[in-house]
C-alpha cells in the first residue's frame, strides 16, 4: 500500500525501554508501509532512545510534558498527510492495525478515528475491566459523543491545522480536542479492527490524583449538565439538640434559646427537635418553634452516658414521629459560639461532595501530644516556627458546635463514617465550651460581646464571611 498518503506516527515516550522495542517492531510489520515515525521523548533516563534509534525514528526531545503540546511538537516535525498518535507502551495487535485505522479518514466528515485497546495478560483487574467495558467489538460513529483517545488514534493534517491540540491542559487533551471537533460538526469514528495492547489501561490502575485532574478538566469542557446533584429543597434534615434539665440550671435557658435561634434560622433544616429529660425544657422549646415530641429517660442524662447513646435514642424517637430523614444535624447548647451560616454550609458541603459526615473543626497550631499508657507521642508538627509556614497542623474537633451526618451512622454507634469531611473555622471563640457552671455567667457576657462584634463587622462588610472550607 505504498501508493497511499504518507502517515506520520507520533510516539510519545518517557522511560519506555520495556515496551518501545515491541511497539516499533509491530509498527514495522504493518501492511501499510508508507509511514514515518516521530519519537517525542520526555527526558527518558533509561535506554528508550537507544532502543528506538535503529528503527529510523525522527527524535524530538522535550523537557516539560504537556500531552497536547507533545503531540503538536511531534506533528510540527512531521511530513505526513495522515497523523497517528500511539503511546510508547502500546503494541499493535496485528499487521493491519495501521491500514484499518487510517482508512476511516477517507470520509471528509470524519475528524478523527480511535482504535481498540486490549489489556495484557498481566494488566491489573481494574485496567482489564475498564478496557473491556470501553472498547467493544462494534464500530461506532459518534455525532455527539466527544470521547477520543490518543493512545491509539489518527486524524488528517488539515483537521489538525484547523484544530491543534490544547497545549495547556495537563490531561485528556484528546477529550478536549474531541469536544471541539464535534462542536464544529465533524464525526469521530471508533474502529475495533485497529487494535493495540495497552497494559495499564485508560484509568492508570485507578490512580486517584490523575482521576481528580481528569475530572476537573472534563467538568470544564462538559459543564454541569451531566453531573447528578441532590435537590436541597427536597432534602429532609433534622436537627437534634440534646439538653439536660433543669431549665433553671446555670445558663440553660439562655444557651438553649441561643442554639434554637440558630437552628430555626437555617434554611436547610426541615425540623428542629429538642431531646430532653425535662418537661419544662420541652415546653420552652416548643414555645420557640421547635419540636419536643418525647422525653428521654433520666438514665440517659447521667454523666457517664456517651452522647452516641443519647443520639441513638433520640433518632429512634424522631423516626417514630416523623419518619426516616435524609440527614441529621447535631448541635449542643454548650457550644454557643456558632458563626452564622455555618450549619447551612456544612449541610450543603456534605450533600454536594457525597460525604458521610461533616464536622466543625478549628485548626490548632500549638504543640500537641497524645498521652496513652504512660507514653507521650507528638501530634502534628511540634517544631517551634512561625505558624503560617508550618507544613502540617492539628485540627480540634468541635462536634458539639456542629456535626452533619446520615442517620445510618448514628444507628451504627459512630456518627462519622469513613468519608469524613471537616469544616474549618478560624474564629478563636468557636472552641469555647460551657461545661462548668462557675463560668457560665462570664461566658454568657462574652457571648453578648461576641455577637455584637460580629453584627458590627457584618454591617461594615456585608456578604463577607470568615468561614473557610477545606
Amino acid at each position: 500500500m505504498t501508493d497511499y498518503p504518507l502517515v506520520s506516527i507520533i510516539v510519545r515516550t518517557k522511560n519506555e525501554e520495556r515496551w518501545i522495542g515491541a511497539c516499533l517492531r509491530a509498527i514495522c510489520k504493518q501492511s501499510y508501509t508508507n509511514f514515518e515515525i516521530i519519537l517525542v521523548d520526555n527526558g527518558s533516563t533509561d535506554q528508550t532512545i537507544a532502543k528506538a534509534m535503529p528503527y529510523g525514528v525522527k527524535l524530538v526531545t522535550i523537557d516539560v510534558f504537556l500531552p497536547g503540546k507533545a503531540i503538536n511538537d511531534g506533528i510540527r516535525a512531521s511530513q505526513g498527510e495522515i497523523l497517528v498518535c500511539l503511546s510508547g507502551h502500546c503494541i499493535p495487535v496485528d499487521s493491519t492495525w495501521l491500514e484499518n485505522l487510517v482508512k476511516e479518514l477517507k470520509d471528509p466528515a470524519v475528524a478523527g478515528v480511535y482504535g481498540r485497546q486490549q489489556p495484557m495478560s498481566f494488566s491489573s483487574p481494574f485496567d482489564k475491566r475498564d478496557l473491556m467495558l470501553v472498547f467493544g467489538l462494534d464500530r461506532k460513529v459518534q455525532y455527539r459523543d466527544s470521547f477520543f483517545h490518543n493512545a491509539n488514534s489518527a486524524f488528517r493534517r488539515d483537521v489538525w491545522n484547523a484544530y491543534p491540540f490544547d497545549e495547556e491542559v495537563t490531561n485528556i487533551e484528546d477529550r478536549v480536542w474531541g469536544k471541539k471537533v464535534i462542536s464544529e460538526g465533524y464525526q469521530i469514528v471508533y474502529s475495533p479492527d485497529a487494535s493495540v495492547y495497552h497494559y495499564h489501561g485508560i484509568h492508570q490502575d485507578l490512580n486517584r490524583d490523575r482521576a481528580a485532574k481528569v475530572v476537573r478538566i472534563m467538568e470544564e469542557i462538559e459543564g454541569d449538565s451531566h453531573i447528578g446533584r441532590h435537590d436541597l429543597t427536597e432534602f429532609d434534615v433534622t436537627a437534634i439538640i440534646p439538653v439536660r434539665g433543669p431549665l433553671n440550671g446555670p445558663g440553660t435557658q439562655r444557651l438553649l434559646d441561643h442554639t434554637l435561634s440558630h437552628a430555626l434560622g437555617c434554611r436547610n433544616i426541615t425540623r428542629v427537635v429538642v431531646s430532653t429529660d425535662d418537661p419544662e425544657i420541652a415546653a420552652f422549646a416548643e414555645a420557640r418553634g421547635a419540636q419536643a415530641p418525647f422525653l428521654r429517660p433520666p438514665e440517659l442524662s447521667e454523666g457517664y452516658v456517651d452522647i452516641t447513646e443519647v443520639l441513638q435514642f433520640s433518632l429512634d424517637k424522631v423516626e417514630d414521629h416523623f419518619g426516616v430523614c435524609d440527614a441529621v444535624v447535631v448541635m449542643l447548647t454548650t457550644h454557643p459560639f456558632r458563626p452564622p451560616g455555618m450549619i447551612d454550609a456544612m449541610i450543603e458541603r456534605m450533600i454536594e461532595e457525597g460525604l458521610d459526615t461533616v464536622v466543625a473543626v478549628r485548626p490548632e497550631m500549638r504543640q500537641l501530644w497524645l498521652q496513652k499508657d504512660g507514653e507521650i507521642e507528638p501530634v502534628g508538627d511540634i517544631r517551634f516556627m512561625p505558624r503560617h509556614i508550618k507544613e502540617s497542623h492539628a485540627i480540634l474537633g468541635l462536634f458539639g458546635l456542629g456535626c452533619v451526618t446520615h442517620p445510618v451512622f448514628i444507628r451504627e454507634t459512630s456518627p462519622f463514617g469513613p468519608r469524613l469531611g471537616v469544616y474549618e473555622i478560624d474564629d478563636p471563640f468557636a472552641s469555647v465550651e460551657i461545661r462548668d457552671s462557675n463560668y457560665a455567667e462570664v461566658v454568657l457576657q462574652l457571648l453578648d460581646d461576641w455577637q455584637a462584634i460580629r453584627e458590627r463587622d457584618q454591617g461594615a462588610n456585608p456578604g463577607v464571611s470568615d468561614l473557610r472550607k477545606d
